[in-house]
């Protein structure tokens, strides 16, 4: 449990004789969020949400004679459970009383932007630890980390030898890209049926990889030729930086479908951030409080790449 904000802490604000207080928080813009671009965020009004679907029919025989029924699978179900977050700040009403500047005053703000920039690190999880099966939210009855390259199936005559497999451990260039584009062109569905997968096609790179995404896409001119090659990536992929990808590795990166990924990233709100304040009564201390529920994961793995570069 931390501390009370007290007089003893903060004597420096009782004091008129500085020339400059200010905030640091204010100062400091929070990094970007992410959470709108990259998952489709619904309210949630359950203690916990669940998704499951079932496979397609696979080709249509030749008629002998007798007709041919075909199979249809069970997919697999995901569970979301939803996590419980609150802290608090509690201030010596003395200190408030005294203090001669203009600090100290957004204490539920300061709350507010903490609960926003920690549902961004949470959701940024679901990338950086989309190679681990040790879930923040969610249980999966696949059993399978997000990037994987040993996806299942339920379908008995399926191999999951070829289209199965949405992982990679090639550093950022040209030829990476255009090999994990290639690679979810040919992903396959759960009755190892190739699919559309559009070309909506994005970079989601750390900021140490912006400029090398950048390359890769910005140039109608192969940037690796003198010989007025023109460059296919040109425009190809969407470079989105992500900056809480730089602070778990610098040279992982991300091909993911655009629609492919709003379809199946998910963000379920329980309980939105909401900020209270009160007065105990037996010190007169002035408390702040912030309470959150929220969850976040992932429906299906068939809208991305990870590349893990060592």
């Amino acid at each position: 449990m931390g501390s009370p904000i007290t007089k003893g802490d903060f004597q420096r604000l009782l004091d008129l004789r500085l020339t400059k207080v200010s905030e640091q928080e204010a100062s400091k813009p929070e990094l970007k969020g992410m959470i709108d671009q990259l998952f489709t965020v619904k309210s949630s009004d359950s203690a916990f949400e669940e998704s499951f679907y079932t496979t397609g029919v696979g080709d249509i025989p030749e008629f002998n004679g007798k007709i041919t029924y075909l199979p249809v699978y069970p997919g697999w179900h995901k569970k979301y459970e939803h996590k419980t977050f609150s802290a608090g700040i509690q201030a010596e009403r003395e200190l408030l009383d005294d203090k001669k500047f203009g600090v100290l005053d957004n204490r539920a703000k300061m709350l507010m932007r903490s609960a926003l920039r920690t549902r961004e690190k949470w959701a940024a999880r679901v990338f950086t630890n989309g190679g681990s099966t040790a879930f923040d939210f969610q249980t999966s009855e696949e059993g399978v980390a997000l990037f994987s390259s040993a996806h299942l199936t339920r379908a008995t005559d399926v191999s999951t030898s070829v289209g199965f497999d949405n992982t990679s451990t090639s550093a950022l260039s040209k030829t990476a890209a255009a090999a994990a584009r290639i690679k979810m062109k040919k992903f396959r569905t759960d009755i190892g049926e190739r699919f559309e997968m559009g070309d909506d096609f994005a970079l989601l790179v750390p900021d140490s990889l912006v400029d090398t995404a950048l390359e890769i896409t910005g140039s109608n001119m192969d940037p690796d030729s003198a010989n007025n090659k023109i460059n296919p990536s040109y425009q190809r992929y969407k470079v989105i930086p992500y900056s809480r990808l730089e602070d778990s590795d610098t040279n992982d990166w991300y091909m993911i479908s655009l629609s492919g990924m709003k379809d199946n990233l998910m963000f379920y709100d329980r309980i939105k951030p909401e900020a209270k304040s009160t007065v105990d009564f037996d010190t007169y201390s002035v408390l702040q409080a912030i309470y959150f529920r929220f969850s976040c994961g992932w429906d299906d793995w068939r809208f991305g790449v990870k590349s893990t570069v060592s």
